[in-house]
């Protein structure tokens, strides 16, 4: 395979690559929390090669994952275990491992010995870094703007709520948790409302319209890889019946 091939190929492998994300990004257009991905590719401009006449040849390279932090639609619920953040800021969970992870999705329940639980079984921790429990007789729940979880027999704990210098170094697990490396900064004042929980910041529409153009540019590369093996075919022929 020569120049014109591989870089084809990579242009190809771009372009798969950009329709897995969006494909994912549909997947979750309904999924609280979700922030919609998007791939960034990069150029590797090599050497001219011999007998190009200095033409420039550039590969594509797909370097990262870029997420879009804009905060998704807020729709209130009346369930007063719901909660979403108004403006920047994570709740801390604990998954099985006990590791701690972030996320947005506040669409929280109780579970069999009273812990307040994410969608996937995590338990959500206090500003203490223990799991909120509620107890057997906690029957109205009030759920502050600063997190504090009071019900008519007192205070309960106060949800912990993080916010972090670079958030696109978070790491998503699933379609709702993020992990990182990076040290977790307390949110002073959290904009914390009961009731409510935040969508997914996936626009459906603009999806389908990028949907449909990375579907057209992936069927325009194929074409060109289809013809590219018939020029190689094709001169491979000329040559055996030169030497013929």
């Amino acid at each position: 395979m020569d120049t014109p091939g591989y870089v084809i190929l990579s242009r190809l492998g771009a372009q798969q690559r950009a329709t897995q994300v969006l494909a994912n990004n549909l997947a979750n257009t309904d999924t609280p929390g979700f922030q919609a991905q998007r791939p960034i590719f990069a150029r590797f401009l090599p050497p001219s090669p011999p007998g190009s006449g200095g033409q420039t040849v550039a590969y594509s390279l797909d370097r990262a994952t870029w997420r879009e932090t804009r905060p998704g639609p807020m729709t209130t619920t009346g369930n007063p275990l719901d909660v979403a953040l108004r403006g920047e800021g994570y709740f801390v969970v604990e998954n099985a491992a006990g590791e701690e992870r972030f996320t947005r999705a506040g669409r929280f329940t109780l579970g069999q010995d009273g812990r307040l639980m994410d969608a996937d079984g995590n338990a959500v921790l206090d500003t203490r870094g223990s799991p909120i429990t509620l107890g057997p007789a906690d029957s109205r729940i009030e759920i502050q703007g600063d997190g504090t979880i009071r019900s008519e027999n007192g205070a309960i704990g106060q949800l912990r709520v993080v916010r972090f210098e670079a958030p696109q170094k978070l790491r998503a697990e699933g379609d709702r948790l993020f992990a990182t490396e990076e040290t977790p900064l307390p949110m002073e004042r959290p904009g914390v409302v009961q009731g409510a929980v935040e969508g997914s910041n996936v626009n459906a529409v603009m999806e389908m319209v990028r949907m449909t153009e990375e579907v057209r540019e992936f069927q325009n590369a194929v074409t060109f890889a289809d013809r590219e093996g018939e020029r190689l075919q094709t001169a491979v022929e000329r040559i055996l019946r030169k030497r013929s």
